[in-house]
């Protein structure tokens, strides 16, 4: 009997991942993650649970418990809040700091999820891997789930080829989000209507602007519309927006709604323009950098998502002697540096960079950053 450990999580996709995973007649074990201590990471503005008397890790583990307690498989936990720390939060604040729009989601699946968990797996004796993510592995290549709209593909784009060798998704054929909480409904699980999670990865919901306040001094600067160079308000520190936001800017008196469209870092400056289909926000192509293929094939064309919930949009690449590729697309909206840009065959997920700089007839844009 093949062995799989499961990420458990304490939610309901990974509890309904271990059912699969023991119907179809592998023998089944849990790891939990704790990958965030809000007392050591000085994670106290912003946080809406300090004055719980369980941290939300803990009582995510203690769901975990009870669901392998009923499913009768062991649970093993293990910390990684020193490698979380060091390779997604800090690579986090260092983008913020850049005026860029990162993904810690996307840093904590490389590093974390299929890289140290895996690892602890394998010392468990792990022939396979598997985790409550909704996506498919098909020959040996990542693929869109089944259910499309809850597909986190966009999420495993830096996960490389040899990350998802041994990898299972049970949850990559579900039809949607309801099959999966009758099915924990059904075995009686504590998860069954529990809240998905949000926010953060591993860290959840927090007041951003006060969360950021722990680790990164604010500081205020003016907003221009840049059309007119008119002062309009002020801003309380570039690093809580990014290109394309209308809320929070506080500001009021114009025609049409205020949509930031650059920044410059060096005057502290926070940049809007007027209407939702102003010009600044526009670009047709982009430079990413930190590129990873999980596929052999390096495409001249494809398509690219560049935000989760964004629609996929035709694409053509150019590959770049450093390593890095050239973008171009027609006239996609509010593409911003830091974020990631994901590469689709159809429902093939082919990998994706992080957007460098953006990009109209292939020259910088000058208020981006």
């Amino acid at each position: 009997m093949k062995k799989v450990v499961v990420g458990m999580s304490g939610g309901v996709d990974s509890s309904v991942a271990a059912i699969l995973l023991k119907e179809q007649g592998y023998d089944v074990i849990g790891l939990f993650m704790r990958n965030w201590d809000s007392s050591i990471n000085n994670d106290f503005l912003g946080n809406p649970n300090l004055n719980n008397n369980i941290c939300p890790q803990e009582e995510d583990y203690n769901d975990a418990k009870a669901v392998c307690d009923k499913l009768n498989i062991p649970l093993y936990r293990v910390d990684f809040i020193k490698e979380y720390w060091d390779d997604v939060f800090t690579y986090f604040l260092n983008e913020l700091k850049k005026g860029r729009t990162p993904n810690p989601d996307i840093m904590c699946n490389k590093y974390i999820k299929f890289d140290l968990f895996v690892r602890k797996a394998k010392e468990l004796g792990a022939d396979y891997i598997a985790t409550g993510h909704y996506a498919k592995i098909e020959n040996g290549r990542l693929m869109r789930s089944h259910e499309h709209n809850k597909d986190q593909t966009y999420f495993l784009s830096q996960v490389s080829k040899d990350q998802l060798k041994n990898i299972l998704f049970p949850l990559g054929d579900i039809e949607d989000k309801k099959e999966v909480r009758k099915i924990a409904e059904s075995y009686g699980l504590i998860t069954a209507k529990k809240k998905d999670s949000t926010g953060i990865c591993f860290i959840g919901e927090r007041n951003f602007k006060n969360f950021l306040k722990n680790y990164l001094p604010s500081k205020e600067g003016n907003i221009v519309n840049i059309e007119t160079n008119e002062v309009l308000g002020r801003h309380y520190g570039l690093m809580y927006y990014t290109i394309g936001q209308r809320k929070g800017l506080d500001i009021g008196g114009t025609k049409e709604k205020l949509f930031v469209v650059g920044k410059d870092l060096s005057k502290n400056i926070l940049y809007v323009a007027e209407g939702e289909d102003n010009k600044y926000l526009y670009s047709n192509g982009c430079i990413i950098e930190s590129v990873n293929f999980n596929c052999e094939e390096k495409p001249l064309e494809c398509s690219a998502k560049f935000r989760y919930r964004a629609p996929d949009v035709k694409v053509k690449l150019t590959y770049l002697d450093n390593g890095n590729i050239l973008v171009n697309y027609d006239g996609v909206k509010a593409v911003t540096p830091g974020q990631a840009c994901v590469l689709y065959d159809g429902n093939y997920c082919l990998g994706g960079g992080i957007v460098k700089d953006v990009l109209n007839d292939n020259e910088k844009l000058w208020y981006l950053l």
